[in-house]
Formats: C-alpha cells, structure tokens, sequence
C-alpha cells in the first residue's frame, strides 16, 4: 500500500524539528548571555586602542615601506614606536605570516587588522593627503646631492622672477620629493618665469620609461605625442594640430597612476597589515576570567537549559513511543494475524496500517497456501489412484497386464512426472534459484520446434508467423518450454475448427512473442487468475482437457528470469492471446 502524504502539523519530522530548534534556540540564547557577559574584557584585549588615537605609527611605518624595498630591518623601529606608545604592534603579511612583533601575545591570525601598510596605496582618511601614491616613494627618480643644489637654485631664480611681475609663490614637495613652486598669487600682469625646472639627467630615463607605460595603458602608439613634466603634468598632442587634445589627455589620465604603481612597486616593501592593541602579559589569565558570580550564573543558565531539554525529550519521547508499544504489543497478541487500531494520521498512524495490510496479505498467502496444499494434493491422487487400482487387480488377477494397461500406466506416470517437474520448477522461481543460460539463439527455429513438437497431437492447425530472423541472448531450452506451455494451453482450450499461431517479431527494441488461438476464450474477471496456480476456467477441476494447471504460472516466472513480461488479452467465444515481450539482449 502507498503511504500518503503526511500532513505537515502531524508529521513526526516536522515535530522534532520544532524541538530541535525549541532545544537550539534556548541553548544560544542562554550561550549568548553568558558570553556577552564574559568577553567584555577579551574583546577589548584584542581590539586596543584605536589606530586613529596614534597615526604616527601608521605613518612613520609607511614610510619605512616606502624607502625600502623588504621589511627585513623594520623590528627596531617597532619596538621603538611599541615602548613609546606602551602599545603591542605587529606587523604581518597579507597571508597571515607575522614579519614583526613587539612582544609576545595572542595569536591576530584572525583579528581584524588596524591597517594595511602600502605605500602604493595610502589610506586617505588616516594620512589626510590627497595622493594614493607615498610622496617619500622616490624609487628610480632620486637625485644626487649636486642635482637638488641645482633645483634649488632653479627654485630661487623662478620665485625672483616671480616677485619682477609682481606674483607671489611658495615652494612645495612635489611627486618623488622633488620640490616646486606653487603660484599663490599671480600678479597684475602675466609672468613668463620657468616655475618647474627641466628634468635633470637622473630623471630624464625613469621619465621616458613612464611615458611609454602611459601609452601602452592609453593605446598611443607614437610615444613622442605624450608629454609630461618632472612635476607629472601630462598632454597627449593631437597629430593633426600639433597642439595638446583636451579629450585624449583625459582619456590618458586614468593611466598614469597605473603607470607609476607599475614602475615605483619594485622599489618598495610588499604590503603588509597592521595591528596595534593593548599589550598583554602572558602569564596573566586574560580569557574569560570566572569570577565566583560569574560561574554561579553559568551554572545556573546551564542547568534550566538541561532541565528545559531534559523535559522536552521525555514529553517528546513519551509521546512517540507510546504509539509504538501499541503496535509491539498488537505484534506479541495470540493469533496469527493481529490487527491494530489505526486512530492517527501521521507515520505511525500509516505504520499501524501497513502492519494491518501486511497481516491481510499473510492471511491471504496463509489460505493460498492451503489452497495450494489441496490443489496438490488433488493433482496427485488422481494419477496414483489410477495407478495403484490398476496395479491391485493385476495382483487380484482381474485384469492382466497388456498393451494398453501399459500403456495407461505410463501416462499416469508421465503425468506425475510433468507435475513434479512444475513444482520443482515454480519452487525454484520462488527460492530464486531458477537459472537460465542465456545464450545467442534463432529464435525463429527455437518457435518451429515448438510448433513442430505440438503439431502431431494437436487436434487444430498450428501456424508460424515471423517477421525477421532475430537473434537474441535467451536460454533455448527454457524459451522453447515457454513457448511450449502457451501453445498447449491455447491447443487445449480450441475446439475443433480453430486455429493457434505462434507469431514473432522485434518491437521497439523488444523481442515479442504472441501465442493467439481462436478457442473459447476467457472471461473478463478471470484474466487476473490466469496466472495463478492450479486454477483452471472450469469450475470442475478436471483433468479432462488435461494439464497440471501450473503452465502459464510457469511461462510466467521464466518470461520474469529473463527480464520480460507476460500479458494476455481475450474475450470469450473470439479467443486468447499471450503475449512475450523478452530484451533483445
């Protein structure tokens, strides 16, 4: 019987899912108190002080990262800043490898980091500039000792000139340290003063270098079209008016902080991240330290949550298992087939019927059982009543032994047999036990000796249609015996003047073999039983039509070994067909 759907508020699965959750969400909430309570004084150790409070340790860090290519000597100035600050920094890589640490400590492997030291990409809010690129990243643009006297002198004479026309400047640090002037007020007339010096001789290569990463980024083929100043004021000149084009220099814009990144990132140290926190001693108990209140809270919040669980499977369970020793008790009641009540809607509810169903199919298998014992028993007193009658009064001396008695006697003989063999066969399928040795066969000259073999005694023709000649992997012998069973069922049940044929041909894949007579036919509510044992049309049990009644049952089980089906259509006073339908391979 098919189990039907359980409706959700009854199923068992969803009930002890509400009290897993009912458990769980009890279990954190109380854990969630309890921590929040306890991990005041960790989270703090752990945190510190914010990096805002110091950013001098940020900076001065950054600039070690900028005038240095690795961190290999960066441990000094830690400690340093760490005593002065009376704080624990750390320095560690991008992948969680520490580079430096002040002291001894918890691990930060999972700790949020303070900052990420790189001076190619500063962190605005904390430095308050305005460039992404460290000002103190010099890298191949440093200039010698001679070449910054010079500059300086540039400087002079250009804040003179500056002044003649009645300007005003200041001199700042510019990209790479390099210092220039900055016009703070122009004047009343123009100035042609020079306020950014040439590029000197260092400069002039890295400056060419970075002209053409520009123009690989912006896709300008002639690297001459691209100008730019010491001081990192870039044009592309338009080639058709030799004159700068306001919408390429834009375009080029975005690639010269690419540019430089790609030029200046041999120079300095690899990115690494910051931590600055609260210094800790190791040998104190900084992890959740249980004051006397605090074990007395945890204590009580574990016990109401045991006590809460502890009553909640007990209901639980009770609830659940009481159904169950009903069914064990119903299972252990005298009787062979005990029932039970079914009063529920949910799995034990269809557990109860099942078990119902199940004691209904024993009870039916119990009477088929008897049945069978009868049928039996029925089959074989005939033949050995005749035998042992016949063989009494040849002992009596009424009646001598002839031909015919002979003859009758083996037949009665041959009978038992054939129904032995059944038996042994059907309680073969049963044990699972019936073998078949499949192997390439013509079917077609396994159906013509079948035919063949019924033809001589069969009191109607016998007809053999094939289309093809299949080859198939099939037991021949139990093919044939199949076969055998269906056309001297149909053979028996056809009058004189009809017809059986015995037709074969491969459907979809499919060997089919059709058995069709045209004999008295079956009626509608006993095609069901055909397949039963020793059930028979008529009502009399006779032998008279011959047969065991265990053929088709037989056919059956063999069609079934060999991974195929058998069906049967028929209506009386037109006549039966079976059909096989049998894997080609």
């Amino acid at each position: 019987m098919y189990a039907p759907r359980v409706p959700m508020h009854r199923s068992l699965t969803v009930r002890l899912l509400v009290a897993s959750l009912a458990i769980a969400a009890v279990a954190v909430l109380a854990t969630s108190w309890i921590a929040s309570q306890l991990t005041s004084r960790t989270i703090k150790q752990q945190i510190g002080q914010s990096l805002s409070d110091d950013k001098s340790v940020y900076d001065e860090l950054l600039g070690y990262a900028a005038t240095h290519p690795g961190w290999s000597g960066v441990q000094p100035l830690i400690t340093a800043r760490a005593t002065k600050l009376n704080r624990r920094i750390t320095l560690m890589s991008e992948d969680r490898r520490v580079i430096a640490d002040s002291m001894a400590g918890p691990s930060l492997a999972s700790a949020r980091p303070s900052a990420t030291i790189d001076p190619l990409a500063v962190d605005l809010g904390l430095s308050g500039r305005t460039d992404r690129i460290d000002p103190r990243l010099v890298g191949p643009f440093k200039l010698s000792p001679a070449e910054q006297r010079q500059i300086r002198a540039d400087l002079a004479r250009s804040l003179e000139c500056l002044r003649r026309f009645g300007g005003e400047g200041e001199v700042v640090t510019g990209p790479y340290g390099r210092p220039k002037v900055v016009v703070t007020d122009l004047g009343k007339q123009d100035s042609p003063c020079e306020l950014v010096p040439a590029a000197t001789r260092t400069e002039q290569q890295p400056l060419t270098v970075l002209r053409e990463l520009v123009a690989a980024c912006a896709g300008e083929t002639d690297v001459d079209r691209v100008w730019l100043t010491p001081d990192l004021v870039l044009a592309i000149v338009d080639p058709a008016t030799e004159q700068p084009s306001a919408a390429r220099t834009a375009r080029a814009a975005g690639c010269l902080d690419q540019a430089r990144r790609t030029q200046l990132e041999p120079y300095v140290a690899p990115a690494a991240l910051l931590f600055v926190t609260d210094p800790v001693d190791p040998t104190a108990q900084v992890v959740f330290p249980l004051s006397r209140d605090n074990v007395l809270r945890t204590g009580t919040a574990t016990a109401g949550v045991l006590l809460f669980v502890g009553l909640l499977t007990v209901t639980v369970g009770r609830r659940l298992t009481r159904p169950l020793r009903a069914l064990t008790e119903a299972a252990h009641r005298p009787g062979d087939h005990p029932r039970v009540p079914v009063g529920r809607r949910d799995e034990i509810g269809y557990l109860a019927a099942a078990l119902n169903e199940l004691a209904e199919r024993r009870e039916r298998s119990e009477q088929l059982r008897q049945a069978m014992v009868s049928d039996v028993a029925h089959e074989l007193r005939n033949p050995l009543t005749n035998i042992r009658t016949w063989l009494e009064a040849v002992r009596d001396g009424l009646a001598t032994v002839d031909e015919p008695l002979l003859t009758l006697l083996h037949d009665e003989t041959a009978q038992l047999q054939h129904i032995v063999d059944d038996l042994r066969d059907l309680a073969a399928a049963d044990a699972g036990t019936l073998r078949v040795h499949p192997e390439p066969t013509f079917v077609n000259d396994a159906l013509e000796q079948v035919v063949e073999a019924h033809r001589g005694a069969a009191p109607v023709p016998l007809a053999l249609e094939c289309e093809g000649d299949p080859e198939v992997m099939v037991d021949p012998v139990r093919l044939r015996q199949l076969v055998g069973n269906l056309v001297s069922n149909a053979v028996r049940h056809t009058p004189p003047g009809g017809s059986v044929t015995v037709r074969s041909r491969v459907l979809d894949g499919r060997l089919t073999i059709e058995v069709a007579d045209t004999g008295t036919g079956i009626a509608a509510a006993d095609l069901p039983k055909v397949f039963d044992r020793f059930w028979r049309a008529d009502e009399s049990r006779s032998r008279s039509t011959g047969g065991s009644g265990l053929g088709l049952s037989i056919a059956r089980q063999i069609a079934g070994a060999h991974g195929g089906t058998i069906t049967v259509e028929s209506a009386p006073g037109v006549g039966t067909t079976f059909t096989v339908s049998l894997k080609m391979s």
